[in-house]
């Protein structure tokens, strides 16, 4: 179930309720965008139909509760998306992983990405084409992820690729095709002369959290290290490195 889906199934639905709880669900709904007036207004309507007979519920307030509920779960998702390219934020991320991690029983990749030398495309190009850069390499990332797995901004040109349920190998594959896309990818077209890599450091460890985006630090520095445009791995307790260049 995406994050949309569970905001919007937090409620029943209005012809599974009557017109009391309906009015008391529009009231809450109201309050959560900081509409307190109406909310009230909504609640008092609810009181006084506590006193008598459950009319049926008039169509209109039917559709005033879908409108908001849907405006609920678009607020509700716009938190989880970074402003600028549109992949999951940090915050999301992070509580991501915590829920992943808590099943022992699914395998758990994940792939840190750093824009090779990205202060110097914002020095030599200027910072509106750096951010035409973030969000064109997360529109690359995020078109070879499989689901469930998701793409993440980690902070500032670095990203994450979180893999669930897939096997080293296939991690692996995964994070080079996305090497390969934003190498080949025609970056002239935003700007003559520009041109955009990037390093990967992948861990697929059975080990706790923290240890896990250690790894894939440290990985990303190995990658850097071997020359930039690579992807690092770890195999048979030693590191390697995919010399699969353009």
């Amino acid at each position: 179930m995406t994050e949309v889906e569970t905001v919007t199934s937090e409620r029943a639905r209005p012809d599974e309720t009557d017109l009391l709880s309906l009015h008391e669900a529009i009231a809450e709904l109201h309050a959560s965008q900081g509409d307190f007036r109406t909310a009230y207004e909504h609640l008092r309507t609810a009181l006084g139909i506590a006193r008598t007979a459950r009319p049926q519920i008039p169509e209109q307030l039917r559709r005033e509760f879908d409108r908001l509920r849907r405006e609920r779960a678009q607020a509700r998702e716009e938190s989880l998306r970074d402003a600028l390219t549109a992949v999951y934020n940090r915050r999301y991320l992070d509580n991501r992983l915590a829920d992943l991690r808590g099943d022992a029983r699914t395998p758990l990749a994940v792939a840190l990405i750093d824009i090779d030398l990205f202060k110097s495309v914002n020095d030599t190009f200027g910072h509106l084409i750096g951010d035409q850069v973030l969000r064109r390499v997360a529109e690359l990332l995020r078109a070879g992820v499989p689901a469930p797995g998701f793409c993440a901004r980690y902070g500032g040109e670095e990203f994450m690729l979180v893999l669930p349920e897939v096997q080293p190998g296939t991690a692996l594959r995964i994070a080079e095709r996305a090497r390969r896309r934003v190498a080949q990818h025609a970056w002239s077209e935003i700007c003559p002369g520009l041109g955009v890599t990037i390093s990967v450091g992948v861990s697929h460890e059975p080990v706790s959290g923290p240890e896990q985006l250690r790894m894939a630090d440290d990985l990303l520095y190995a990658a850097k290290h071997a020359g930039r445009n690579r992807v690092a791995y770890r195999e048979r307790g030693g590191v390697r490195v995919l010399e699969h260049c353009q």
